[in-house]
C-alpha cells in the first residue's frame, strides 16, 4: 500500500452505441424557451459567454450513471469561453501564494505505516505502455510520480514552458474551487455543465451534434488508436491542446468535448438522477461511489484526450465523470461559471 492508492481515476470501461431519446417541450416549458430573454444587461465579463436559462434534456443512456434521461431548467449564467489556463493559474498563484494539493506534503495521519518517502508530494501522470495491455486495471497506464505539480504536469522533469495557453492540469477539486473564488466566480453545477456543452442543441449525441468523430475532421482532442498504447495524434495532438484549438459550441465555448477533464461542483452518485430536482439541481448532499465508497468524489465532466470510442466515451456532452477530490492528474482541469447580479425592480 503506498499513497498513490489515494487516488482514485475517472475511467470507466464503456463500449456501446450512443441511444439518445429526444422529449417534447412541454407547455411550461415553452413559455420559457425564449434563449435571450434572461441576458442581463451590461458588459460581457472578459472570456465569458452567457448561456441562456432553458430547459434541456438532461442524461445519456449511454451510461449506467447518466440515467434516467429528465428534462431540467436552469437559469442563465456566464462561462469561461475556455479551460482555465496555465497563465491564468500562474497569475492566480503569483497574487496569492497559492499551494496546490499535488505540492503538498501527504498528511501521515491519512496513511498510517506508509514510508516517509512515500508522503512526498507527487501526483499521477499518464504512463502510455510499450504495448498492448489489457483494459481492466488502470493501474497498468498510470503512475504516481514525485514532484508532479502544476508546474511539472509529466513529472519533475516537464515544466510548462511555452504552454501558457494550454489547460492548467494537476488540478484537485478544492484548487479550483480556490482559483474560482479568488476570480470571483464559482465551480458549474453539473447540471449547468451540461447545459452549457449542449450549446443549444437538446438530445444529441455530441457537443457538435450527431456526426461521428472525426467525420469531415476532428471535432475535439481525444484519442485516436488503440488505447493506452497507439495514439495516431490524426487530431494533431498526442496530449492537452492549447485552449481553444477546435471549434466552438453553439454557445461559444470551446473544449466542452476532450482535451481535460473538468470538475464540477457536484457530489458524485451513480444514482443522483433518480432524484434530480427538476430546477436548477445542485447534485446530492453526499457522494457515494460503489467501487470506492470510502473515498469522497466530485463530479467530472467532459472527458479528455484520452477518451476514445474503444474505452472511455465521457467525452460525449451526457458523460459523466468522478474524482477524488484530493487528487489530480496530467489530464484534469476546470473552468468557471458566475452568476449574473439580480437586475434592478
Amino acid at each position: 500500500m503506498t499513497a498513490a492508492f489515494r487516488i482514485t481515476l475517472t475511467v470507466s470501461l464503456v463500449v456501446v452505441s450512443v441511444c439518445l431519446v429526444p422529449t417534447r417541450l412541454h407547455a411550461a416549458e415553452l413559455a420559457e424557451a425564449s434563449p435571450a430573454a434572461d441576458r442581463p444587461t451590461g458588459d460581457t465579463p472578459v472570456g465569458m459567454a452567457w448561456i441562456p436559462g432553458g430547459w434541456f434534456t438532461m442524461g445519456d443512456e449511454t451510461f449506467p450513471d447518466a440515467v434516467p434521461l429528465h428534462r431540467v431548467y436552469v437559469d442563465g449564467f456566464w462561462m469561461d469561453t475556455h479551460e482555465v489556463t496555465n497563465g491564468e493559474f500562474a497569475r492566480f498563484v503569483k497574487a496569492t501564494g497559492y499551494v496546490t494539493v499535488a505540492e503538498r506534503p501527504i498528511d501521515p495521519a491519512k496513511f498510517p505505516g506508509v514510508p516517509a518517502e512515500n508522503l512526498e508530494p507527487g501526483s499521477i501522470v499518464f504512463a502510455p505502455p510499450a504495448g498492448p495491455v489489457p483494459l481492466d486495471n488502470h493501474l497498468r497506464w498510470w503512475s504516481w510520480v514525485k514532484g508532479t505539480s502544476w508546474q511539472h504536469p509529466e513529472g519533475p522533469h516537464s515544466d510548462i514552458t511555452d504552454r501558457e495557453n494550454h489547460p492548467v492540469v494537476q488540478i484537485a477539486w478544492e484548487d479550483a474551487m480556490a482559483y474560482a473564488e479568488w476570480a470571483g466566480k464559482r465551480l458549474p453545477t453539473e447540471a449547468e455543465w451540461e447545459r452549457a456543452a449542449r450549446g443549444g442543441l437538446d438530445a444529441k449525441a455530441y457537443v457538435w451534434g450527431d456526426d461521428e468523430p472525426g467525420d469531415g475532421g476532428w471535432q475535439a482532442n481525444i484519442w485516436q488508436g488503440r488505447f493506452p498504447g497507439e495514439n495516431t495524434r490524426a487530431d494533431g495532438y498526442v496530449a492537452a491542446a492549447p485552449v481553444g484549438s477546435f471549434a466552438a459550441n453553439g454557445y461559444g465555448l470551446f473544449d466542452m468535448s476532450g482535451n481535460v477533464w473538468e470538475w464540477c461542483a457536484d457530489w458524485y452518485r451513480p444514482d443522483a438522477y433518480a432524484a434530480s430536482e427538476s430546477r436548477n439541481p445542485s447534485g446530492p448532499s453526499s457522494s457515494h461511489d460503489p467501487q470506492e465508497p470510502g473515498i469522497p468524489k466530485r463530479v467530472q465532466r467532459g472527458g479528455s484526450f484520452l477518451c476514445n470510442d474503444g474505452y472511455c466515451r465521457r467525452y460525449m456532452p451526457g458523460g459523466r465523470g468522478k474524482g477524488d477530490i484530493e487528487s489530480g492528474t496530467n489530464h484534469i482541469g476546470f473552468r468557471c461559471v458566475k452568476t449574473p447580479p439580480a437586475e434592478p425592480k
